[in-house]
Parts: structure tokens; C-alpha cells; sequence
């Protein structure tokens, strides 16, 4: 205050003076326009534009590269702006479209890209190793969405589809006519029909499994995954449902068209595959029971190799059931065009390799054999030292479990050790039910680092929260018998099909070959099946096969491994007209996939996290639309 008392004392005195009047007012002028010029141009730095805003406004307005003109609205200098001027720039708007994903030709509506026929052409053909998976490199890789076949249906509902299923959804009637003798299929008039036979059981897979349960129990829940070499169409397999037996149905993609295909039209779990040069992709000690009827792979060959596969996949007291060529050759021999010694040496070299593996051949009844395998190699053990002899154990140091381009070898896989000869190497199982949701043997014995009793249980609880969450997002799935054929793309524990059980429906349970553990073996040792998959490749399976998705950060696991791209156009690829797709991720990760589904024809939102908005993990929700290749009319004309 006393400062602006001796300013304005001043400047009274100084306008008081008369003889420097003129002098005063030119200096008052002067400093007046100062202070007005001044804080003129203070107020126009204030309210223009900084370089920061400049260029975040420049990079909003050319986001796009291909944009070829720009505007940009720039503060008039000759009005003051009294709006705040610090506020946070909007977000550019989305971008414009994502890769473009035209439909494929007609002519790929049944298109395998692991076992594309041209392709194998180019690998030997010695123990038919062309036959298995041989993936397109990265510049062959298709970037178009698989067309469905004109006149494509939703498969009908199970359990019908175990007997019928469209003849438009694949369209080959050679099985009609190669295996008319043997009640494979029949064509009538726009589907086919399954009778429910096969090679060794004209009469009818029914029958043949009920004579098969006179010589063991198929019923009191001991037997619950089977697998099922060179399948056919999967009638034993369509017909163990009925008995709460699980089986995973191979078959290769060969000359028997679309044997695999209509397995999975029919609804029953299905893979493309063959036992040639590598292992089946299942982990050690999966099945109760592994079956060939007249599969015509060499058993007793290649110094037991085969065989030898079978043993790793079965569990400890597990069963293997051969029927066909040999068994029985006394009664077929002619009918199989050999003659009696051929058979017999065949059959030999049989016993003596499944002697080799400490087999016990329970039974041989007609045109069926029954061997069992140990339930653990103490005895096997005890005897190769006394007798020096026997096929040599692998070294411990191999994994079982490892099964993903995996050379078979003839070393047998020594079992878990165990304390007392009539213990059950690895630990016993439940009979199924209870078997679901006992804690799995490789959890109780702690051999998966990291992963307790406790954690398994309160998974189980998780996923059937979860799964009742994603009921109120997708009413489909609480609709009995609306969806069939499953898959869920990360299935650790299988909690996800766990909690769909009671359903009319089947989970092909994925457990990605980059997952941080392998948990395959305590899905099967729930009495579920599933398979090994690396997502940067395709599936080994028919276009259209699963009616519903599931995955579980999926995307962030192969974020830095593989193009997102890819792997959405495989979903596409095995996902029918249709069908659901439910993914959870965090939310940057869902909407890249969202803007990419987008463009394949998917009707997707994203929705919040069963524990409310504030989760970064959220759901995402898409169904893909129907759509079909052209009538074959225009297909002709686009070809030309």
C-alpha cells in the first residue's frame, strides 16, 4: 500500500508542475501505449495455439496415410478465447477399415491347410509320412475367409445328428458306394444316413460294443476316454456316448473322402490324423482304452514302433482292443485275400511286441483280442533284470507329455515308480463322475510345479461362475442342445468344460504348446479330452467343425508370436454359420480383435468383466454370419 501511495504522490506532483506540462503528457502518452501494446500481445501468446496442441490437432486430423487433403480449424487471431485452453485433445476417430479378409474362392470350402492334399504330394510317401501334418510357410498362407458350400445347413441336433446329417454340408458320395457292404453311410435324398456300422461290425456298432462289454466293464465308470485309430465315419465312437465313454476318433485325410467330416457333422469328437512318423499330439497316460478295427496300421513293424505309441498314450491298466486283420485270420483269411502264413506271422509279430511292453493278453473271443497294459513296471523291471532281455526303457530324462512334432521312438516310457507292486503307477482314478472333479493324480503328487489341490478346486468354482456369466450373454448356450461341438482355444484345467458337462455337448480342450505348463494330462485325467495346438498354425480339422469358441487370453499369449490376423481366420475357418465365438482378454487386445472380426463378417461387441466394469479384462462376444459360396451355376462361370 505504501508503495502505490508514493507512486500516485509522484504523479501528482509531476502533472502539478506547469512549466514541463508538455513534457509530462508526451510521457504519459508514451508510457500508456507501452502498457496497452504490451498486454496486447501477452493475451494473443496466451490464447494461440502451442507447438504441443499444434501438432497433437495435426496428428488427430492425419491419422489416416492414405488421406490425400487435411483441414484444420485454427483460432481466429482477431477474437480473444475465453474457453479453457488445457484441455486433453479427443482421441482420433477408428480407423478407417482393418485388413481387408475377401471371401476364398469356392473351391476352398473344404480346405485343411496342415493336410492340403497338393502339398503332402511333395513329402515322402514312405510310412505314409505325407500324409501327416505338413503346415503352408508363412508367404502360402491364406488372408481369405472359407466359404461354406451352397446350400449349407445347421447340422441337426444331437442326438440325432448321430444318425443323419446333410448331404449339402459335405457333398461326397464315394463312402456311399466304397463301403455299401459295411453300413458306413447311405445317401437318401438330401442327407446322408448312418447306420452305425463299420468294417469289422457290419451288424452295427451298437451290437459290436455290447459283445466287447461281455469281455470288459464298459459300464461302471473304470472306462471313460477311449481313442479310436483310423475311425471311419466314428460309429464306435458315436456309440460310446451312450455309455459316458469319451472318444477322441483319428482318422488321415486319405482316400476315404470326408470320413473325418462326417464324424463331426454327426457331432461326434473327431480329429484329422495318423500314426505314421511323429506322436499322436495327447500327453502320456491319457486313455482307458485305445481300439483299432481293421485299421490297417502294421503293428508289429518297425521294430514295434506303433505299439509302442499306443503304450504312452494309455493309462497304467488301460486296454487295447484289436479286431481285424489278424485276429481271427483262421475264419477270414480268404475273405482278406492273404494267405494263412502271412496272417499268422503278422499276428505273431504282434504278441511279441506286445509281450515287449509287458502287455497281458487278457482275451480272445471270435473276431476280438483284449491286451492290458501294466499298471506299473515293477514287475516288468524285476524280470529284464533276471533275464537281461525286453525292449529298453527311455531315459528318464525325456518328457512323456512332449508330443508336438515329436519323433516316435521304440524305447518304452518307464511309469512313475511306486512304493508297492499293487500300487497304480502315477496314483489311481475315480470312476467317472466323481472323476471330474477329484483332484487329478499329477496335482495330488505335486508333479506340476506350481499348481496345488487348492487351486484346482477353487478353479472348478471359477469357471462355473464364469460359464453361468457367460449364460446371461449368450442365452444359446443355457439352451440345451443349441450347440454340440466345442472348442476352448486355452483350457489349463478344462474348468471351462467342466462347468458344461451336464450338457448335451462335447469340449475339444486345447492346451497350447507355449503355455507356460502342460496341464493336457490332468484334463484327461478328469475324464476329458483335448489335444496339443500351436495357434500360429492351423488346426488339423474340417472347415465348420466346432459350433461355439471359447478362449481365454488366447491373444496375449501369441501377442509377440504370431499375426492376430491369422489366428482370427482360423477361428473362422473351423467355426460354423452361425456359431459363437466368446474370448476374454484385456481390453486393448479385444478391441484389435474386435476390429479385425469386423471385417470377417462377425457380429462382436465387448461387454465387462463377470466382476464389473472396472476389471481391464473384459469379454468379448461375436457370432459369425451366415454366408455361403454361390450357387455352383455362378461358381462355373466364376471359374472360367
Amino acid at each position: 500500500m505504501a508503495n502505490t501511495n508514493n507512486f500516485l504522490t509522484q504523479f501528482l506532483n509531476c502533472t502539478s508542475k506547469k512549466p514541463n506540462a508538455l513534457f509530462t503528457n508526451i510521457y504519459l502518452l508514451t508510457f500508456a501505449t507501452f502498457l496497452f501494446t504490451l498486454f496486447y500481445f501477452l493475451g494473443l501468446w496466451h490464447n494461440y495455439p502451442t507447438a504441443a496442441t499444434t501438432a497433437a490437432t495435426s496428428s488427430s486430423i492425419c491419422f489416416n496415410s492414405n488421406s490425400t487433403t487435411t483441414t484444420s480449424t485454427v483460432p481466429s487471431l482477431t477474437h480473444l478465447e475465453f474457453a479453457a485452453s488445457h484441455n486433453i485433445p479427443d482421441p482420433p476417430p477408428t480407423a478407417a477399415r482393418g485388413p481387408h479378409l475377401p471371401p476364398c474362392g469356392w473351391s476352398f470350402s473344404e480346405y485343411t491347410p496342415c493336410e492340403d492334399q497338393n502339398r503332402s504330394l511333395q513329402f515322402p510317401r514312405a510310412r505314409l509320412a505325407y500324409r501327416e501334418r505338413h503346415c503352408p510357410a508363412a508367404e502360402d498362407v491364406l488372408r481369405c475367409r472359407i466359404p461354406a458350400p451352397y446350400g449349407y445347413k445347421q447340422p441337426l441336433r444331437w442326438p440325432a445328428s448321430r444318425d443323419a446329417a446333410w448331404f449339402a454340408n459335405a457333398p461326397h458320395k464315394e463312402l456311399t458306394v466304397e463301403k455299401k457292404g459295411q453300413n458306413w453311410v447311405r445317401f437318401e435324398g438330401d442327407r446322408f444316413r448312418f447306420p452305425g456300422g463299420g468294417t469289422m461290425f457290419p451288424r452295427g456298432a451298437d451290437r459290436y460294443i455290447d459283445e466287447l462289454g461281455k469281455l470288459i466293464n464298459l459300464r461302471d465308470g473304470s472306462i471313460r476316454t477311449a481313442i479310436d485309430t483310423g475311425c471311419g465315419v466314428a460309429s464306435f465312437g458315436a456309440y460310446l456316448l451312450s455309455r459316458d465313454i469319451l472318444t477322441v476318433s483319428f482318422a488321415p485325410r486319405d482316400t476315404h473322402i470326408s470320413q473325418v467330416q462326417f464324424a463331426l457333422e454327426r457331432g461326434v469328437p473327431a480329429l484329422i490324423g495318423i500314426l505314421a512318423s511323429i506322436r499322436l499330439p495327447y500327453p502320456s497316460r491319457a486313455f482307458d482304452m485305445a481300439h483299432c478295427s481293421r485299421c490297417l496300421i502294421p503293428w508289429g513293424k518297425y521294430d514295434g514302433e506303433y505299439l509302442t505309441e499306443v503304450d504312452r498314450v494309455l493309462r497304467p491298466g488301460g486296454y487295447w482292443i484289436l479286431s481285424g486283420p489278424p485276429i481271427n485270420y483262421e475264419k477270414h483269411w480268404r475273405g482278406w485275400e492273404r494267405t494263412r502264413e502271412s496272417l499268422k506271422d503278422e499276428q505273431d509279430e504282434i504278441e511279441d511286441v506286445a509281450k515287449s511292453l509287458c502287455w497281458k493278453k487278457l482275451v480272445q473271443k471270435d473276431d476280438l483280442a483284449i491286451w492290458q497294459k501294466p499298471t506299473n513296471h515293477a514287475h516288468c523291471k524285476l524280470k529284464r533284470k533276471i533275464f537281461k532281455t525286453g525292449r529298453p526303457f527311455c531315459n528318464e530324462a525325456q518328457d512323456p507329455d512332449t508330443a508336438w512334432y515329436t519323433k516316435l521312438d521304440t524305447c518304452l516310457i518307464p511309469l512313475p515308480e511306486v512304493k508297492d507292486i499293487k500300487e497304480i503307477s502315477g496314483g489311481g482314478l475315480s470312476n467317472w463322475p466323481d472323476r471330474l472333479t477329484s483332484i487329478p493324480p499329477r496335482i495330488r503328487s505335486e508333479s506340476l510345479e506350481g499348481i496345488t489341490a487348492k487351486m484346482f478346486t477353487e478353479n472348478t468354482q471359477l469357471w462355473e461362475k464364469r460359464v453361468a456369466y457367460y449364460k446371461k450373454l449368450d442365452h444359446q448356450l443355457a439352451e440345451r442342445g443349441r450347440y454340440r461341438n466345442v472348442l476352448d482355444m486355452n483350457a489349463y484345467l478344462g474348468g471351462f468344460a467342466a462347468a458344461l458337462v451336464d450338457y448335451p455337448l462335447w469340449v475339444m480342450n486345447i492346451v497350447p504348446v507355449e503355455a507356460e505348463i502342460n496341464t493336457l494330462g490332468v484334463v484327461y485325467e478328469r475324464g476329458l479330452i483335448g489335444t496339443y495346438q500351436n495357434w500360429c498354425e492351423a488346426m488339423s480339422t474340417y472347415p465348420r467343425t466346432y459350433d461355439f469358441i471359447h478362449g481365454d487370453s488366447v491373444f496375449s499369449l501369441y501377442q509377440n508370436r504370431c499375426d492376430m490376423v491369422d489366428i482370427l481366420l482360423e477361428m473362422d475357418r473351423i467355426l460354423r454359420p452361425q456359431g459363437t465365438v466368446i474370448l476374454r482378454d484385456d481390453v486393448d487386445v479385444l478391441t484389435k480383435v474386435k476390429s479385425i472380426a469386423d471385417e470377417m463378417q462377425w457380429d462382436a461387441k465387448i461387454t465387462d468383466h463377470e466382476e464389473g466394469p472396472y476389471e481391464r479384462q473384459k469379454i468379448l462376444i461375436a457370432v459369425k454370419e451366415y454366408w455361403t459360396a454361390p450357387p455352383p451355376e455362378r461358381n462355373q462361370q466364376s471359374n472360367h
